[in-house]
């Protein structure tokens, strides 16, 4: 073999080692390469789940406060009141305050929820005397109110509150409290004695609850100039009768039967109301 031909072959072979050698590190440097490039995509992968999960979370919890339903409460039963001047029939104004003139309507920024009227009446008897009468009679309604309660609730708390104010009238003497039946929802009587310069006025109030509103009817009389007391009896039962006609009056305006109790179940005393403004409290007797 010649010289030359040798120096070529080991020219061959040792370009064959370097190639051998330089494939390893191609294949490292491919490898390198290529961890960087799925590094990044499994962090996009990442980052792209945890902000599906925030937005769902959002999204649930959005959909959850939506469907939580609004405060309410039962509506009130009566929209409105009558006439309070002529929620007492002819007949009646005749009986208990026979020289009575027309009613006088008490002042009221809203006769929708506070209405009243008045009547008095003096029956001259000669040298024996007279008699004097006086009625009065008070409607207060009662809307319901999502943060007090019901509007026939609210009227169960003051409805106590007048029986309260009644019974403890200044100077009344002997009072006496009784149930009274067949008189909207719930009704009772107070009545007592108010000694007075001009006599003994025998007091009467009659309160009573038709669903949502109150009902007051005041009534007293008295002998004068030397004529005879009335009697306590006669009275209440006088102003029992102007109540439950007053009741059927509040439950025939708003399109409901008068006369019984109201539709609907009693509800519970509790406290005050969206009151209205002024005030239907039981007047204290008027004197002649």
């Amino acid at each position: 073999m010649s010289e030359g031909t040798m120096q070529r072959r080991a020219q061959r072979d040792q370009r064959d080692q370097q190639a051998k050698r330089a494939k390893p590190l191609t294949r490292v440097l491919v490898g390198a390469a290529a961890v960087p490039v799925m590094l990044v995509a499994a962090g996009c992968s990442s980052d792209s789940g945890s902000g599906d999960g925030k937005d769902k979370a959002a999204e649930e919890s959005a959909a959850s406060a939506s469907a939580s339903p609004s405060p309410t409460v039962r509506p009130a039963a009566f929209g409105k009141l009558p006439e309070p001047c002529s929620v007492l029939a002819k007949k009646t104004l005749e009986d208990l305050v026979p020289k009575a003139e027309s009613g006088k309507e008490g002042t009221s920024n809203d006769t929708g929820t506070r209405a009243s009227c008045s009547w008095d009446s003096l029956s001259d008897n000669g040298v024996k005397g007279s008699q004097f009468r006086w009625l009065s009679v008070s409607m207060l309604r009662f809307e319901s109110d999502v943060t007090r309660g019901a509007g026939d609730k609210l009227a169960g708390d003051y409805f106590a509150k007048q029986l309260r104010d009644a019974q403890s009238a200044e100077g009344a003497k002997s009072v006496k409290t009784a149930a009274v039946g067949g008189t909207g929802d719930q009704a009772s009587v107070v009545s007592y004695d108010l000694k007075k310069k001009e006599g003994t006025f025998k007091q009467q109030t009659v309160v009573a609850r038709a669903e949502n509103v109150v009902v007051t009817v005041d009534y007293n009389g008295a002998g004068l100039a030397g004529d005879k007391t009335p009697d306590a009896d006669d009275l209440v039962k006088d102003a029992q009768k102007a109540a439950k006609e007053v009741v059927a009056a509040v439950t025939k305006a708003n399109g409901a039967a008068g006369g019984g109790p109201s539709s609907g179940a009693p509800s519970p005393s509790g406290t005050s109301s969206k009151a209205p403004s002024g005030s239907a409290s039981a007047s204290p007797s008027k004197s002649g």
